[in-house]
């Protein structure tokens, strides 16, 4: 088993965890551990998010991912027939 933290959180918070603890017949660490896990997704998607954004931003460079693109969609012909 891994190790355990303390960590404050204010009571608001806490009645909060322990209403969906309790809802999901799990322990307030399982919510707090899917909890960050969502967190953590949602922000690799956010960075990604902003990375495409940043490269839709500037012609050139977007133009050079639609060509790579192009490229790589030319792999899908390869004659396997989803083997």
């Amino acid at each position: 088993m891994a190790g355990t933290s303390t960590v404050r959180i204010n009571q608001s918070t806490h009645d909060i965890l322990r209403q969906l603890a309790e809802r999901n017949k799990e322990s307030m660490q399982e919510v707090i551990a899917k909890a960050v896990e969502e967190y953590r997704r949602g922000r690799i998607f956010d960075e990604a998010d902003s990375a495409y954004a940043a490269l839709k931003s500037s012609a050139t460079d977007w133009g050079e991912e639609l060509k790579d693109r192009n490229l790589w969609e030319a792999t899908l012909g390869d004659g396997l027939d989803g083997q």
